[in-house]
């Protein structure tokens, strides 16, 4: 039995009469956690949503552009801003909850939502952060072969499969357990109720990360090899994925084992949990900067319209030798 509050699926802990010393200590410490994690976490939030929002929303209109000019790899771009704005919206909800010492206030259905939203975001935008890659390695690696291949419509076309499919697949989300808020208030806290989740969280280390990584690894290092001038950029791009999304995963992959284990106690995963949720969310702030504000189309397209804004239009984009301090990433 877990004692551990909001941890969904397992038994509830026992009324504190019943307590042993050793439970109730258990649950002592898990309170402890909630108190200890509420400032990090809600300035962590609320920071991303700072920087996120605004850069997001730019990004999202420079993309448009690219994507009116027929740029293949701006769908992708396009999209992924798109997926990071809709997470960056249920960070105030996050940031409530945490604030509130992790008690949710709304419906089991607000709860399912936002976590769902979650959920579909970082694979969402994982699968796209694959699709640049590979599209970059085509352009760059294979481009006389390819040459007259790649076509906007395509693009378009994976994206609307990619986001399709990765919502179908986490539906469950709104008959599980873990999204029941209306008992304990908690909402998604870490848990390992059953065979079903346990295998879920295999198959989204498996498909949602182990094979992505391996993907980014092979198509930014061929990149590399034939590009070396964008070395820090291809540096950043696997490093990225690494730091937002390997701590997660890896709780994932603790929690399917816990299971076959018959572990009894899920506390000690929750300060390892929240720490990796943080990090996932900071993807949709470094997005923006290091996938499109390094495109050189569209850092001409940004600078264009600043000269603009500030009644410059005559104004020339910056010298050739400060953009050449970030490579081009986008292939038209």
């Amino acid at each position: 039995m877990c004692l551990m509050p909001g941890c969904p699926g397992c038994q509830q802990a026992p009324p504190p009469q019943t307590l042993t010393a050793s439970s109730a200590s258990r649950v002592q410490r898990s309170e402890f956690s909630f108190c200890r994690d509420r400032l990090p976490l809600t300035l962590l939030y609320s920071g991303v949503m700072v920087i996120g929002l605004p850069a997001n929303l730019l990004t999202l209109f420079l993309n448009w552009m690219q994507v009116r000019r027929k740029n293949v790899l701006a769908v992708y771009l396009w999209g992924l801003s798109l997926c990071d704005l809709t997470y960056l919206g249920t960070l105030p909800v996050w940031a409530d909850y945490v604030g509130r010492g992790h008690i949710w206030q709304w419906s089991s259905f607000a709860c399912k939502v936002t976590g769902f939203i979650f959920f579909t975001n970082m694979y969402i935008s994982i699968f796209l952060l694959c699709c640049i890659s590979y599209d970059r390695y085509t352009a760059v690696v294979h481009s006389l072969e390819v040459r007259g291949l790649r076509h906007r419509r395509h693009a378009l076309l994976v994206l609307v499969v990619i986001v399709f499919v990765v919502a179908i697949v986490h539906s469950p989300v709104f008959i599980m357990k873990e999204g029941a808020a209306e008992g304990l208030k908690r909402c998604f806290e870490p848990s390992q109720s059953s065979a079903m989740v346990a295998g879920f969280n295999y198959a989204r280390f498996t498909f949602g990360f182990l094979l992505p990584l391996v993907l980014l690894v092979f198509t930014n290092q061929r990149v590399l090899a034939s590009k070396r001038r964008v070395r820090l950029l291809v540096v950043a791009v696997v490093l990225l994925f690494l730091v937002c999304f390997t701590p997660y995963h890896l709780i994932l992959l603790a929690r399917a084992i816990s299971f076959h284990l018959d572990s009894s106690d899920c506390e000690f995963m929750y300060t390892p949990y929240t720490i990796s949720l943080g990090l996932a969310t900071v993807n949709s702030a470094v997005n923006p900067i290091l996938y499109v504000l390094a495109s050189k189309n569209i850092r001409k397209d940004l600078w264009q319209g600043l000269a603009q804004l500030c009644g410059q239009e005559n104004a020339g984009v910056p010298s050739s030798s400060s953009q050449n301090q970030v490579q081009q990433s986008i292939k038209s």
